[in-house]
């Protein structure tokens, strides 16, 4: 892929805090290179079969999920409300309210992905649902088993 314009028409939530990777450390620029394929979008696989992996995102206040790339089409789902922040392989920032029940649903054509990382910058556990679709545009990428 050799541009980033298809993640205008993505649906990513949140008020932008940041561009030009403004505030990101040397630490957090190296992660997003070493984890540039790292297809763990959970912390958590809970479920897998030949249609769809099923994954569990919890995390405490302050605690985050390093980056990681998504290619195949998804939903999540929070399953409680609370607030992340978000790095993204544009360089933006972003920080993002979350309703309890909220989805948003994501499609990437052949080629396209969205690398990022989720923080949980607010008071209470934050928790998600992410279903990823293995019948997408893009061949699923490795898991640790």
């Amino acid at each position: 892929m050799t541009s980033n314009s298809f993640l205008s028409d993505l649906p990513l939530a949140g008020t932008l805090v940041g561009e030009n990777f403004d505030g990101w450390s040397d630490e957090l620029r190296a992660e997003f290179d070493a984890h540039a394929f790292d297809g763990e979008v959970g912390s958590k696989l809970l479920s897998e079969n030949d249609r769809v992996r099923v994954w569990e995102i919890r995390l405490a206040p302050g605690e985050r999920w390093h980056a990681h790339r998504h290619v195949l089409d998804y939903f999540w789902t929070a399953v409680n409300a609370g607030t992340s922040r978000q790095h993204t392989f544009d360089g933006t920032t972003r920080d993002v309210s979350y309703s309890a029940g909220e989805t948003r649903h994501f499609h990437f054509a052949a080629g396209e992905y969205l690398l990022h990382d989720i923080e949980n910058v607010g008071d209470g556990e934050l928790v998600f649902t992410t279903v990823e679709h293995l019948d997408s545009d893009n061949a699923p990428l490795a898991v640790a088993s």
